[in-house]
């Protein structure tokens, strides 16, 4: 979530020269503190304990999905490293980003904030959902701050993801349909 508001803030500065620099500044400061609270989240986190922790479930799309975010072993690594190469990302943007700052920093941030959707997602729609959002700003950074040859690339990418992203579609809805349940937990049982 603080990915998100960093990215809501940045967006509504404006874009001078040195605001620029203030944009990087906060984003850098965001994915920092972001960063810190995954080191605090691993440091507080059960190692011993077996079950999903810091569990939030809440009702969402008229009860047919649940929005359902929890970690585990696996995924606060993964998010230790999303947080831990955010900020590296945005340091260095110093020499590579000439054009359109502003609108990289968003798209960094809120890729990670879809990143980390991924890693904590308990239910396969909000796992689905998370990670088709995330692909939104890969797509521009490819299409947009890429190489010489950024446009085909980034057709690349759309083609290959949708074909990807289909094919999860299908699997999702077969495992409802023989389950009656999307929720990783659930289907653990």
């Amino acid at each position: 979530m603080l990915p998100t508001i960093g990215a809501l803030f940045i967006f509504f500065v404006r874009s001078s020269s040195e605001k620029y620099q203030a944009s990087k500044y906060l984003s850098l400061f965001i994915s920092i503190a972001n960063f810190i609270l995954s080191i605090y989240l691993w440091y507080i986190f059960d190692k011993n304990s077996v079950e999903f922790q810091f569990v939030e479930n809440r009702e969402w799309l008229l009860g047919f999905v649940d929005y359902k975010v929890g970690i585990d072993g696996i995924s606060i690594l993964f998010i230790i490293l999303t947080t831990f190469i955010t900020p590296i990302c945005i340091i260095s943007v110093n020499a590579t980003i000439k054009k359109r700052l502003k609108d990289f920093l968003i798209a960094i941030l809120l890729m990670e904030t879809f990143m980390i959707g991924v890693f904590c997602s308990l239910d396969l729609i909000v796992f689905y959902l998370f990670f088709e959002a995330g692909l939104i700003p890969m797509f521009l950074i490819i299409g947009i701050w890429g190489g010489e040859r950024r446009v085909y690339s980034a057709f690349k990418f759309f083609l290959y993801t949708l074909l990807g992203s289909v094919l999860m579609l299908i699997a999702i809805i077969s495992i409802y349909w023989i389950t009656g349940t999307t929720d990783v937990e659930k289907l653990y049982e």
